[in-house]
């Protein structure tokens, strides 16, 4: 009895659940960060433990800088209570979220840059007043 608990425990610690996180730009070479950790240059892939909401920040000489927010997909199988489950399947699971990110050129227009300071400026101003 004891080598068939031994032989069961075994099997089921062969699975494994691997997740990653694959960035790509156009053009390629931009600096990543993902939540205020420098990731690397693009294309990147790096792991991550939990799925849900992550802070982005990518630049390139040459480009404007893109600052978001970018969701990981959980797959069914990674849904609480599935989870475990699924880690101590005898079975490797891979989820891989891919985000791909188009830079553009650099926004140095001082004109636009002063008419959006001045229609923030408007706009605070007339906040408190309602």
């Amino acid at each position: 009895m004891r080598y068939v608990v031994l032989i069961l425990f075994a099997s089921c610690a062969l699975g494994c659940v691997k997740r990653s996180i694959s960035i790509t730009t156009n053009p390629p070479g931009a600096l990543v960060w993902v939540n205020d950790r420098e990731i690397g240059r693009t294309p990147v892939e790096f792991p991550f433990t939990y799925h849900g909401e992550y802070s982005v920040r990518i630049e390139r000489d040459g480009n404007e800088p893109i600052m978001t927010a970018a969701w990981t997909d959980r797959p069914i199988w990674d849904a609480p209570f599935i989870d475990f489950v699924a880690e101590v399947a005898p079975v490797n699971l891979r989820s891989e979220t891919v985000w791909h990110f188009e830079l553009g050129p650099p926004n140095n227009d001082q004109r636009l840059l002063l008419e959006r300071a001045n229609n923030l400026r408007s706009y605070t101003l007339g906040v408190g007043d309602e």
